[in-house]
């Protein structure tokens, strides 16, 4: 393993929308969001979940403008099999499994979207598997979760269940969070996979908590963020997009190692930032990160 830039899909924001409620499945997909997770579990009740899965399979098969996932319900609930059943189909980009805690559970779950694919007449493996790690469980076995199987791409955490299970204060300040989120980060190095998509901020009305949040995930070496309201979209394609000072700095760094090297040296100073190997590699994945979103 190097430290070189990985691959990066690019996805920053993963905005929910409550897959019963067809106002909302209709307006979340032209909000700006790089990725849609339309709603399954927590936000389904229990009388109406079988109705909505339909509603989902139909919204995800018109969906256009950004990427379609689904949250199904956790496997053992007695709603999953029949979610899984009902989703796979044209449009989905990928399924969302809760409160993942062994990578065993992923590997049943791969196996029965390799037969749905199939049944589809879709290519094998297409479908992206995001699990969310929202437990004690989760988080001790995130590194076999993130190699669990190859269609894993990226882990997601999710801080509500997460402070339910261990009875912490959830506060603005997230000191509560650090151990996890650390975890996530070294299991999707380790896995080779992108970096992990960070917690949902519960406060919808409250910017500043959420900045705040996302430049925590951000400094953690998260990609992006899961969001609950269209309002905190902006914010987090803000954060987790390079700022034209990062990305002015970066290019800097580039060029002034590349002369360097070229002229036999492997470490140099740039504004006052002494520059190796670890410190170009940083610099090329901001300038592959930008190249996404913006103009750089």
């Amino acid at each position: 393993m190097n430290a070189r830039p990985r691959e990066y899909s690019g996805i920053r924001s993963f905005l929910f929308a409550p897959g019963n409620h067809a106002r909302k499945v209709a307006k979340v997909f032209t909000v700006g969001a790089d990725a849609v997770i339309l709603d399954l579990e927590d936000a389904v009740a229990v009388d109406e979940k079988a109705a909505t899965r339909q509603a989902v399979r139909q919204a995800v098969a018109s969906a256009g403008g950004c990427l379609a996932y689904v949250r199904v319900n956790a496997p053992g609930s007695g709603f999953f099999g029949q979610d899984l059943a009902s989703v796979v189909g044209p449009g989905l980009e990928g399924v969302v499994v809760p409160k993942v805690e062994s990578a065993r559970t992923l590997q049943q779950v791969d196996a029965e979207l390799a037969r749905l694919e199939d049944a589809a007449g879709l290519p094998g493996g297409r479908i992206d598997l995001m699990p969310i790690i929202e437990t004690a469980a989760g988080i001790e076995a995130a590194i076999e979760i993130a190699a669990a199987v190859p269609r894993v791409r990226r882990l997601a955490f999710g801080g509500g269940d997460y402070t339910l299970d261990l009875d912490y204060q959830w506060t603005a300040d997230e000191e509560v969070l650090a151990y996890a989120r650390a975890r996530l980060s070294h299991a999707s190095r380790l896995a080779d996979i992108e970096p992990p998509i960070d917690t949902v901020v519960l406060q919808i009305n409250d910017d500043e908590r959420f900045r705040a949040s996302a430049e925590r995930g951000r400094k953690f070496g998260f990609a992006g963020k899961l969001c609950i309201h269209p309002g905190q979209v902006p914010l987090c394609n803000e954060v987790f997009t390079p700022s034209p000072e990062e990305i002015e700095h970066a290019r800097a760094v580039v060029a002034a190692f590349q002369q360097a090297e070229a002229e036999g040296s492997a470490s140099i100073q740039v504004d006052g930032y002494f520059v190796d190997y670890p410190i170009v590699y940083k610099a090329q994945r901001i300038l592959a990160i930008a190249r996404r979103w913006s103009d750089a």
